[in-house]
């Protein structure tokens, strides 16, 4: 790789990681290429990325985006996943993979410019995903509108019933 597509190289990867959300370290070692070709294959499928760079240049491509916040945790075989939709759908696929894979394991994340660990990355994938939480939210909010229009028809199907034994009685 020469200088000018070292360049090329950092200056995409610094925009990719000012523009994803979410962007998580992995350490791949022992994980064969037809794996890590499936893990791609299945990254995409949630609508992120996955790419392995040199840690030199990828510390450098961190240099003022929140990802500068984890350069500690560049070093050895380091792969990143990242995404600018559901952070969670990218954490669910990557937390799969990794209890598939024995050599594949969470080195750190960042959360819309917030560190998370290792656990808080596994922590990030059991959560149920945005459209699980608004269909949650909507049954919630339809619950309590359904049970409040019952209550105020109650007293007139009460009074409807009341009449309608009275009939019956005479």
């Amino acid at each position: 790789m020469n200088r000018a597509e070292k360049t090329e190289a950092v200056e995409r990867l610094h925009r990719t990681f000012a523009e994803s959300g979410s962007v998580i370290l992995l350490n791949f070692k022992g994980v064969t290429v037809p794996e890590i070709t499936a893990l791609r294959d299945r990254v995409r499928e949630s609508r992120g990325g996955y790419a392995v760079v040199k840690n030199t240049l990828a510390l450098r491509a961190a240099e003022g985006t929140p990802i500068d916040s984890i350069k500690e945790h560049f070093m050895g075989p380091t792969a990143i996943a990242f995404t600018t939709e559901d952070p969670v759908a990218l954490a669910r696929t990557l937390r799969d993979f990794v209890k598939a894979q024995k050599g594949l394991e969470f080195k750190a994340g960042v959360l819309d410019g917030k560190v998370l660990s290792e656990g808080q990355v596994v922590e990030l994938a059991g959560l149920p995903s945005r459209e699980e939480l608004l269909s949650k939210l909507l049954f919630l909010l339809n619950a309590s509108l359904t049970r409040l229009v019952t209550a105020l028809q109650s007293p007139v199907r009460n009074l409807a019933v009341t009449l309608g034994q009275l009939e019956g009685k005479k």
